[in-house]
């Protein structure tokens, strides 16, 4: 009876490693999708900021040169 048990037990599966390679395997492609869709929302954010950063420029722009026309026809001719 040496033998005795079940051979499950004591015999590993012959499959085991391929499954463990697939799962492995789907892992990293869900954890490069996750990487890829957060990388997409940070270029979004980086983009919506640097819409607002010129803006801003052309804002602080256009008021020095307002200022600038603005004293240029106080200081013309009158």
């Amino acid at each position: 009876m040496a033998g005795a048990g079940s051979r499950y037990l004591k015999e590993p599966f012959p499959c085991a490693h391929e499954h463990r390679f697939e799962a492995v395997d789907r892992i990293m492609s869900l954890q490069f999708e996750t990487v890829e869709k957060r990388l997409e929302r940070i270029e979004g954010m980086i983009l919506g900021v640097e819409k607002r950063l010129w803006m801003t420029v052309f804002g602080v722009v256009g008021v020095i040169l307002s200022q600038a026309a603005q004293s240029i026809i106080e200081f013309g001719p009158k």
